[in-house]
């Protein structure tokens, strides 16, 4: 099968494989992504339930109180036997009380105020008269209190509207029908509903304290008089309507109507809505931070359930924060899919890469045999022919056609020796017995058969084995004098017409190793065959029959069998032309 077509159909798979896994991150972030969002949704939805029921439990004390409050307390200076018939026109011998609203105001009130029956707007902590004297010298206030109660009462005088308070009061006490089934089933309508219930316990528990603290204050003190004397006012004369909140021109107030005989009264707290406001939102910063309180109008309804149970005002708790997904198991999963998959297919790419590279190798191999075999066996065919058949003409003839067969003979036993060595390599077979020898020696032994190579090319073999101190080194002499006959064989081969006709051969000593270098005077290494200088089989049947004999086997066998001695073989420049190698070998210190 031909290579593109192989990386073709590998490319083809590889596609489909990787827009299958796409896909499949696709949706499995796209499903990771729609639960996070629900887990965000409900982690929202539970911190606004617990936001709402912990502002309503931060009101509820507030309203209770202000709606446990008795009428009384309006007024700067109250006298409990005449209540509001008499309370500014009381006689000189009259004991007023100081209402506890002159000395202090609750926190988140701005102002108490009253309004009576003809629209007048009053303040328990703005005493005009003698009232206001009085609590000056009785330090019941100060100075800076009253004036800044007065301007509070001038701006409020501005804002609330006798007619107006009682018609928004009676719209906020329109009867809303009772959540019955919904609450059973909507826990943050259950939850407010649950809220109701504990300010108006609250409220009746309140009121039952002051009742019974009003009552304890009337009875006489062993030896004494009434000091304070605080009566409560005869059944069925006094009617105080429930506490309730609202917005008049976006100012909070909790506002009521009490009703005095056939007189009746407006009381109602002003509160400080922005300071109240950062309190609560402050209150739930751990669960909603981004939350904000809208002020509402008109009744409750049921089906407004972010709005609180004690105030008219909603809450909007802004964009919920999605849950950390910390080490998300279906990103692990899908990481390790895509590793895998990335994995795989460099492993399939790498395994397609050698099986081919081998299939060409194998295939360049067989081409160059086939041209090796092809010439000296035609050689030994026509010369034995011809001589079986007697047409060699005389003996000096015979011998020269014999000593080229022999010569072909030797190409033959050297190409084979060549295949046998690499197949024994890539085998890992073990070679043979390394042992100390001394180079120049070994070297001069081996002279003899390099010089009979290179007369038969025309070149002339020079020898430099050192007449110095010793060279040794530890190497199989088989292996060296392979190495060696297959680079003076490449000399002879590819510089047979070299000038001058020399192959040098020299043996040295340095930094610890020892150094042989083959050196011809031929034409030389071209880049491209530099690339592929120890690539064995690297000739195609092309350049086996355009150049030199030979497998493109022979650098490639000796640079092994020099790795396998514990040396290496590598190509070295070759100053005014030639191709110079150099082998390496280790050496005694």
């Amino acid at each position: 099968m031909k290579p593109g077509l192989v990386w073709g159909v590998f490319g083809a798979c590889l596609a489909v494989l990787l827009a299958a896994m796409a896909w499949s991150t696709a949706i499995g972030l796209r499903l990771e992504r729609a639960d996070a969002a629900a887990r965000a949704a409900a982690a929202l939805e539970e911190n606004t339930r617990l936001a709402l029921w912990r502002i309503d439990s931060a009101v509820t004390p507030l309203l209770a109180q202000e709606g446990a409050r008795p009428y009384f307390h309006y007024g700067a200076y109250y006298d409990a036997a005449a209540a509001y018939s008499r309370m500014h026109a009381a006689a000189a011998s009259t004991v007023l009380v100081p209402s506890p609203l002159l000395k202090q105001t609750p926190a988140s009130v701005l102002l108490h105020f009253q309004l009576g029956p003809g629209g007048d707007v009053s303040s328990p902590e703005v005493p005009v008269g003698g009232l206001r004297s009085r609590a000056l010298r009785e330090g019941q206030t100060t100075a800076a209190r009253l004036a800044a109660g007065e301007e509070r009462l001038d701006r409020l005088r501005a804002i609330v509207v006798h007619g107006a308070l009682w018609r928004e009061l009676a719209a906020q006490r329109q009867p809303v029908p009772p959540p019955t089934a919904p609450a059973a089933k909507d826990p943050v309508l259950a939850q407010k509903m649950k809220s109701v219930k504990e300010y108006e316990q609250r409220a009746q528990n309140y009121a039952a304290n002051m009742s019974n603290a009003m009552s304890q204050a009337v009875l006489p003190r062993p030896g004494g008089s009434f000091p304070f004397p605080v009566p409560s006012p005869p059944p069925g004369i006094v009617e105080e309507a429930a506490i309730t909140p609202l917005w008049v021109d976006e100012q909070l107030i909790l506002a009521r109507q009490v009703k005095v005989g056939d007189t009746t009264y407006g009381q109602a707290a002003w509160l400080d809505w922005p300071g109240l406001q950062r309190e609560l939102l402050a209150s739930i910063a751990d669960l909603v931070p981004a939350a904000q309180l809208q002020p509402v109008s008109g009744p409750p309804s049921a089906d407004d359930d972010r709005r609180l149970a004690t105030l008219p005002v909603r809450l909007v708790p802004g964009p919920g924060a999605a849950p950390p997904l910390g080490r998300s198991l279906v990103r692990l999963s899908l990481a390790g899919a895509w590793a895998g998959l990335v994995v795989a297919a460099l492993a399939v790419a790498l395994l397609l890469r050698a099986v081919m590279a081998l299939s060409e190798r194998r295939r360049m191999f067989v081409s160059a045999v086939t041209h090796e075999l092809r010439t000296p066996l035609t050689t030994f065919r026509l010369y034995t022919d011809m001589m079986a058949e007697g047409m060699v003409p005389g003996e000096e003839k015979r011998k020269e056609y014999v000593e080229r067969l022999r010569l072909e003979a030797q190409r033959l036993g050297h190409l084979v020796e060549n295949v046998l060595a690499y197949a024994r390599l890539e085998n890992r077979r073990a070679a043979g017995p390394r042992e100390w020898v001394e180079m120049g020696a070994a070297v001069r032994e081996i002279a003899g058969r390099l010089a009979d190579r290179a007369r038969g090319a025309g070149l002339t073999l020079v020898v430099n084995a050192g007449d110095g101190a010793p060279v040794r080194a530890r190497v199989d002499v088989s292996v060296l004098e392979q190495i060696l006959v297959n680079l003076v064989d490449n000399a002879c081969k590819y510089a047979s017409s070299s000038q001058p006709p020399l192959v040098d051969v020299a043996v040295e000593r340095a930094d610890g190793v020892v150094r042989l270098h083959v050196r011809d005077h031929g034409p030389g290494l071209s880049a491209d065959a530099r690339r592929r200088l120890f690539e064995p089989f690297s000739k195609s049947d092309h350049e086996a029959a355009a150049s030199a004999p030979g497998l493109g086997l022979g650098l490639a066998l000796c640079r092994s069998l020099a790795r396998a001695q514990g040396g290496d073989l590598e190509a070295a420049p070759a100053p005014g032309g030639g191709a110079a190698f150099v082998l390496t070998l280790a050496s005694p210190a």
